[in-house]
Parts: structure tokens; sequence; C-alpha cells
């Protein structure tokens, strides 16, 4: 079980690095003005998230649901994971989000400003720690 919840925490801190970084990228694609500079934010966007954000996500998600698996009568009884799993769902919301303006970006389509994406890079520090108390404290 230390072994699965090892590999969970790595896959986590994976994700998370991958879901703060993303929207940084597209702060600056936002914002850039010359085709080449476009082009590059376009690649590194890509890699980022097939590469780094979408595997450790699925690894976030599967190694999960193998601890809950270990006690399960437990975590299904405990309203913190209730709100912890929902937590997570409303992070793969905004994952799903990141590779829809991913794509816009990749077809030339976006229409918002630097400004949206640096509120919408934000977000996902909330969801941190609202994960990250009901994990450790348990509040109920």
């Amino acid at each position: 079980m230390l072994w699965v919840k090892a590999f969970h925490i790595i896959a986590v801190i994976c994700w998370f690095a991958a879901i703060f970084y993303l929207p940084r990228l597209f702060v600056y694609h936002a914002a850039a003005q010359d085709q080449l500079s476009k082009e590059r934010f376009v690649i590194m966007e890509r890699k980022l998230f097939n590469g780094i954000g979408t595997p450790s996500a699925i690894a976030t998600i599967v190694l999960g649901f193998w601890l809950i698996s270990f006690n399960a009568s437990y975590y299904m009884s405990s309203p913190w994971m209730h709100a912890k799993l929902g937590l997570v769902a409303l992070l793969i919301v905004y994952h799903i989000f990141c590779w829809r303006f991913l794509k816009q970006f990749r077809d030339d389509k976006n229409t918002r400003g630097h400004v949206f994406y640096r509120y919408f890079n934000e977000i996902p520090v909330f969801m941190l720690i609202g994960i990250v108390i009901l994990v450790v404290v348990r509040p109920f």
C-alpha cells in the first residue's frame, strides 16, 4: 500500500506541475505577436499536456482508486473523501478545459486575452489547497 501511495503522490505532483504551467504558457501565447513564437508555444503546450499532464492525471486517478480499494468501506463513508473526490472531479474538468484551450491555440482560434488566462491559471491553486486540507486535516 505504501508504494501505491508514494506513486500516487508523485503522480499528483506531476499533474499539478503541468496544470500550473500549461495555463502560464497560455498567458504568454495569448500575448505573443509573432508567428514563430506562437508556433513554439503550440509545440510546448502539446508536449506538456500530452507528455506530462494527461499521463500523470491518468496515473493519479488509477492509483487513487487503487488506494481507495484497500479500505473502500471507510473511504466511501467518509465525508472528507467525498469532498476530495468532488475537487478531483473539478480538476478533471479543468484539465479538459486546458485541452480545449490548447486546441484553440493550435488552430489559431483563441479569442481570449492574456488576462483571462492569468485568472484561469489561479483556479487549480484553490483546488490543491482544498485537497491537501481534506486529506491531511480530514475536517469532517
